[in-house]
């Protein structure tokens, strides 16, 4: 039986009757194949436990079915990941998987754009998803001139033109702190990531909207700006209460800062909602799991993931460059 095992695709061509063209393309689902034809050469495949050798595959298509998240590779210090980067994740992979690609991380500093050539030219992937939170324009500017097909996580400060999926950090911000302004509250800080990051820019714009709106100014006493790390955010909470003992309110643009706060407000002898409200963002899943459960803008990390994975992979094919925002979410809960 073993003369009878099918080892190359001039095997299955030769069982099913086929060309070796035929086959290559009925396992590659070739629209050029009908699917009857499809069918018996699959089958036959399946039951000779035959799959096409990976290597020689991207060889052929000068594919690697294989995306880069390219990951700034800082170390918390508590050791506790950022969740809704890991729920971001975890719905690219999804995604991913189901278009048949793979994804592999990559780590890149700031001032370091030689992984753009080693992995594009070495053909180990074929696009790249960016953090514009840590994406720098040397890495842009990198990636451009190697016309290296790449989306962003967040829109870049510099370059129009690019594809990108992005949450409405603008209307967050005002949602966020309208719903504080509504609960009574009248001394409203704002605690949010690294000064500089366009994100945080747009949540600060919101946040200073809708104290506009209710007629009051931003008092700088009430703002700090920290890395996306438990310590600082507890760190900057502590200084928070410390300039202005008297704030009843925080809007923290990261939930994984927000448990921090929470725990700082505490250790301060205050309650939380009751002498302090707080809002996060981000809704990350153990948001409703916290105490008290917190009230939070929701951008849906699994969502953010499959969009970027999605339209990547279209910018791959077609070269079609989509920009896409998902809509802010207030979820109000116990902190607020």
């Amino acid at each position: 039986m073993a003369t009878d095992r099918a080892h190359t695709i001039a095997d299955i061509a030769r069982l099913a009757g086929v060309s070796k063209s035929t086959v290559s393309r009925a396992l590659n689902d070739s629209p050029l194949i009908g699917d009857e034809t499809k069918d018996r050469i699959r089958a036959i495949a399946e039951e000779h436990q035959f799959q096409l050798n990976a290597s020689a595959r991207r060889l052929r298509t000068k594919q690697s079915h294989t995306i880069a998240f390219v990951a700034y590779p800082y170390k918390l210090e508590s050791g506790v990941p950022d969740v809704f980067m890991l729920e971001l994740m975890s719905g690219l992979t999804a995604a991913l998987h189901a278009e048949g690609y793979d994804m592999l991380v990559v780590p890149a500093d700031p001032a370091d754009t030689a992984w753009a050539r080693e992995y594009l030219e070495a053909g180990r992937v074929d696009g790249f998803v960016l953090l514009s939170a840590t994406c720098t324009e040397a890495h842009l500017k990198t990636l451009v001139e190697l016309n290296a097909p790449f989306i962003t996580w967040g829109v870049l400060p510099w370059g129009a033109g690019q594809c990108s999926v992005s949450g409405d950090s603008l209307t967050g911000g005002r949602l966020a702190t309208e719903h504080l302004l509504e609960s009574g509250r009248s001394r409203i800080a704002f605690l949010g990531g690294p000064a500089g990051v366009p994100e945080i820019g747009d949540r600060f714009r919101g946040y200073e909207a809708a104290l506009a709106a209710a007629g009051t100014e931003v008092d700088q006493t009430l703002v700090a700006h920290a890395f996306w790390t438990e310590q600082e955010g507890d760190k900057a909470m502590r200084v928070l209460l410390s300039r202005a003992p008297d704030l009843d309110a925080v809007f923290v643009c990261s939930d994984l800062m927000a448990f921090a706060a929470m725990d700082a407000i505490r250790d301060l002898g205050r309650t939380v909602p009751g002498d302090v409200a707080v809002v996060g963002y981000d809704d990350v899943s153990l948001a409703r799991h916290s105490n008290p459960p917190l009230t939070t803008v929701r951008q849906n990390g699994p969502l953010a993931g499959q969009l970027l994975a999605r339209n990547l992979l279209e910018h791959v094919r077609t070269g079609v460059v989509t920009s896409v925002t998902i809509p802010a979410e207030l979820v109000v809960r116990e902190s607020a």
